[in-house]
């Protein structure tokens, strides 16, 4: 297993936009690989490429016991929000949070080989692809609250007890990022 260290709240990388991947060779597997591991030991239903440091646009999923991940997702949401649906985040450890999402997405992108996939999701799996996309165009999911629900979270946030740490230690990702910057 290849155990990623997960950047948290505040950390520059979850606000930059990720690259889209263009080689899909097998360093990417190796991405997609260490994604799974790292979201599997958390555990997470999701997690995004920016969230252990590489700037490229891939996640990986793990809702209803379906596991995958997709590569360069395009989302179509459904007109109707669900509810606040509680909603948490490898990044924000131990917290969750009303958060507004569609009730259905479907996704499109591709595999790690390349190959052009569509994925259907409602409920949680809708929410899982809105909040890994989220990431990946430097969106958390803080920022789809109301003022006061985000008011109420970023209180909590400081309160967290790994809230105000020092500056995290900055690791070279294994993974490439195609010159793009992180």
């Amino acid at each position: 297993m290849a155990i990623q260290s997960i950047r948290l709240f505040g950390d520059p990388v979850l606000r930059t936009p990720a690259a889209p991947v263009v080689d899909f060779d097998k360093e990417l597997r190796k991405l997609v690989k260490d994604l799974t591991d790292t979201m599997m030991e958390a555990p997470g239903a999701g997690l995004a490429a920016p969230q252990i440091g590489v700037g490229l646009r891939v996640f990986t999923y793990y809702v209803d016991d379906q596991l995958g991940h997709l590569i360069n997702p395009d989302l179509d949401l459904s007109p109707e929000i669900d509810e606040e649906g509680e909603e948490g985040c490898l990044s924000f450890p131990g917290l969750s949070f009303p958060t507004p999402r569609a009730v259905r997405a479907v996704a499109k992108g591709f595999n790690m080989h390349g190959e052009p996939i569509v994925l259907e999701g409602t409920d949680l799996m809708a929410r899982c692809f809105q909040h890994e996309t989220d990431h990946l165009d430097g969106i958390l999911f803080i920022d789809r609250m109301d003022p006061k629900q985000r008011k109420l979270a970023m209180k909590a946030v400081r309160e967290a007890e790994w809230s105000g740490l020092s500056a995290p230690v900055i690791k070279a990702s294994p993974h490439p990022t195609g010159g793009k910057a992180l």
